[in-house]
């Protein structure tokens, strides 16, 4: 299997973007998470998922202006670039 570059797109489900995206790692590729829409809830659930990102060396980055203290921010144009340079956009 080829080595993809693949963007995962928290949009709706923050706990499932974050699954997914660690998942994928499995396989080899390249995986990038973007968290948009809200800030992520702080829950028990998004903890433990947190800690799966941790393991997979997945840094998530951010289009909430509320999370960029702690996250990079991504403008439109750098999510625009991420999207453009991903083989695979995951959209959750």
């Amino acid at each position: 299997m080829d080595e993809k570059k693949i963007l995962v797109l928290g949009r709706r489900d923050h706990t499932e973007a974050m699954r997914v995206a660690a998942g994928l790692t499995i396989f080899g590729h390249e995986v990038r998470l973007v968290f948009m829409t809200e800030p992520v809830a702080e829950t028990e659930e998004n903890a433990e998922q947190a800690e799966l990102l941790e393991l997979s060396d997945i840094v998530p980055e951010t289009t909430v202006p509320e999370m960029g203290e702690d996250l990079t921010l991504l403008d439109a144009a750098a999510l625009g670039k991420a999207m453009a340079e991903a083989d695979r956009v995951v959209n959750l």
